[in-house]
Order: structure tokens, then sequence, then C-alpha cells
């Protein structure tokens, strides 16, 4: 499967990310108003299948880009899971230069696995750190 993953927020429907995230257990209590501040405030990612013009994925970053970045929402459409597109969206995040050397935070109830290819270690339950040492 081709897929394009954009970090420009320009590219990416809004309402398309508030459906994304409203389907998950962790946000589907967020309004509207909540998701769009949070987007707008943070590093936004989203992937697309190719030849489609539909929001297959989306994740965001939250920095201060000197010690530490918060990983979050990182969503896969359900129709396209299983297709390692979660896994490609976290890798290209993981690449890129400005979280290098940075300490990595995110939060997940079922994920862990997902996360563990990239550094991440379970510390309490479901908080996960990259870089304990930073």
């Amino acid at each position: 499967m081709k897929y394009k993953i954009v970090d420009d927020l320009s590219q990416m429907n809004p309402d398309d990310i508030i459906k994304l995230l409203q389907s998950t257990y962790w946000a589907d209590k967020r309004s509207d108003e909540q998701i769009e501040k949070s987007v707008r405030n943070s590093s936004c990612y989203g992937i697309f299948i190719e030849g489609e013009n539909k929001l297959a994925g989306f994740a965001r970053v939250i920095s201060d880009y000197a010690t530490t970045y918060y990983l979050c929402d990182v969503v896969v459409d359900e129709e396209y899971r299983n297709k390692g597109l979660g896994t490609a969206l976290v890798s290209y995040i993981e690449s890129l230069p400005v979280y290098a050397g940075l300490r990595g935070i995110l939060v997940t109830r079922d994920a862990h696995s997902l996360y563990r290819k990239f550094g991440y270690e379970v510390v309490d339950g479901r908080v996960m750190i990259k870089g304990l040492n930073c």
C-alpha cells in the first residue's frame, strides 16, 4: 500500500481529524473545539493513501524542542488498520531531526508493542518513555 505522510496542517481536513479522534477511547469525549485547539497548538502529521483524498491516520506532537516531546493522538482509521500505517507514521515522526536526542513520552493502554519498536519503555502501566536518561 502506497501512502504519503504530510506535516502541513493546511493539507488536512479538520473534520477528518475530529472524526478520527472522536472514534478513539481517549478522545471520544473531546469537543470539536478542544480538538481544533489542540491541533492548532501542536505539530501534526497525517497519512494519506496514495490516490485517495482521505486522512487514513493522524498523530500530533507537543514539544519544547530542547528536552522533551509528547507523542499523542496517534490513530489510524479502522478501515486501514493492521496494514503498517501506524508504524509508518510513528517511524516518520521518530526519524525527524527536531526530536533527535529528546526524551519522548506517550500514554497508551494497549499499543505498547508498537512503541517498543522505537525504544519506548513502560514505566507506569500506560506511560511510556523513550530516553529515560535525558
